[in-house]
């Protein structure tokens, strides 16, 4: 006689907690290769198998975890598994559930590099018909890094050195870390919405892989495609490359290369003046000296004198002009000088840190800046920001001023 009688349900339940009840399995990890691969995309789960030569054994890995993979999964790459092992109990299937992957024997960095490059290269924005050629001569030129360190100081003082009379507009922005994607994306959607500037450089120093994945980032890397202003890409090192600099109109081995590259060497500019003068006045006296024989030997000695007179009267009036047109391009080199330093002074004096630096203070709260006494309440936590650090402090009492006495 059967002394007990289990139903499905309760056989299931019982192997899963004889399961789950084994510390072995509650973390295990296991090598092998994926087949079977399915996402789905209402839930974000993803199902799989993970096999080797001889088994194989169901997998699944939750959105909450593949949310954090850097590569996408794909049928036949092997992979290493980290989770435990339970049972699936409506269907009676033991299986992993994975808590992380990491490919075996590639970086997920160098995976989803090579993974993200493909797709946006069939999808053309990588071809040459796109580049736009970058202006000889800009009036205007965006820089879109970091607001401090070396990549910027070395783009400024090319730039000023190379070619002064362009006014330069920089777009300080995260380089690295959570939110620089969006930051210098955003950056550049705004410069191409202003329309002033002529040509754009983005980028920043050198680093690790991990450092320059923003730039990697399929958000910069469409929005630097997506560009009308020309972007020459100036990421890390020279053997350094990114996304970026596939989908730029030019690359620059360096931020330091790309400030040469954007500009002209007003050094060399004057000396090809100078070279094309000289030959247009040899070429002048040349033309001159030709027509003076051509005329010896078919005018009168009086016509022949008056000629004479004549063409040395326009041999004057070119010096005349040669001197006007020197002074002329100096004048102007010296008003885009001062017009360009006038400009950089200016923004100096708008400088949050040049107000900050008078004794003000900026106060923010959940780092948000607090423009109003009504967005603050007793107790709150607030971080006062000085030029030359930040305190974090606790509203003890707050006192709204009348709107008479506010606007007094």
């Amino acid at each position: 006689m059967i002394s007990s009688v289990l139903t499905v349900t309760q056989l299931n339940f019982f192997i899963k907690s004889m399961f789950d009840a084994e510390p072995r399995l509650k973390r295990v990890t296991v090598i092998g290769e994926i087949s079977n691969f399915v996402q789905h995309y209402k839930s974000g789960h993803l199902y799989f198998s993970l096999k080797d030569e001889n088994a194989a054994i169901k997998a699944v890995m939750f959105r909450t975890d593949a949310v954090k993979l850097r590569f996408r999964p794909e049928n036949g790459m092997r992979v290493v598994l980290t989770g435990r092992v339970s049972v699936f109990e409506r269907d009676g299937q033991y299986q992993l559930y994975a808590e992380s992957l990491i490919p075996a024997g590639e970086g997920a960095l160098a995976i989803a590099f090579a993974q993200l490059r493909e797709k946006l290269a069939k999808e053309g924005l990588f071809d040459d018909t796109r580049k736009k050629p970058i202006p000889r001569f800009p009036h205007k030129i965006g820089v879109v890094t970091a607001k401090s360190g070396a990549a910027v100081r070395d783009i400024l003082q090319i730039l000023n050195r190379r070619w002064p009379m362009a006014q330069v507009v920089l777009s300080p922005v995260l380089v690295q870390g959570a939110g620089a994607a969006a930051s210098i994306a955003a950056a550049l959607k705004q410069l191409n919405f202003a329309g002033q500037c002529d040509v754009l450089i983005v980028g920043r120093g050198g680093g690790s892989m991990e450092d320059l994945w923003a730039f990697n980032e399929e958000i910069v890397v469409r929005a630097v495609a997506d560009s009308v202003i020309p972007v020459i890409s100036a990421v890390g090192h020279e053997t350094d490359f990114t996304l970026c600099d596939f989908a730029a109109d030019l690359r620059a081995p360096t931020p330091s290369a790309a400030a040469e590259l954007a500009v002209p060497n007003q050094t060399e500019m004057a000396e090809t003046v100078f070279s094309l003068r000289g030959q247009l006045r040899r070429a002048a006296d040349g033309y001159l000296s030709s027509r003076q024989y051509a005329l010896s030997l078919v005018s009168p000695q009086a016509n022949r004198r008056r000629i004479l007179n004549t063409i040395d009267n326009q041999m004057q009036y070119c010096d005349s002009l040669q001197t006007r047109l020197q002074t002329a391009v100096s004048h102007r080199r010296d008003a885009a000088q001062n017009a360009f330093g006038e400009a950089v002074s200016r923004l100096e004096a708008l400088s949050p840190l040049k107000v900050l630096s008078r004794g003000y203070a900026l106060c923010e709260k959940e780092g948000a800046a607090v423009d109003s006494i009504q967005k603050l309440q007793q107790g709150d936590r607030v971080s006062l920001r000085f030029w030359d650090g930040s305190a974090d402090c606790e509203v003890i009492q707050t006192e709204e001023k009348s709107h008479e006495k506010a606007n007094l």
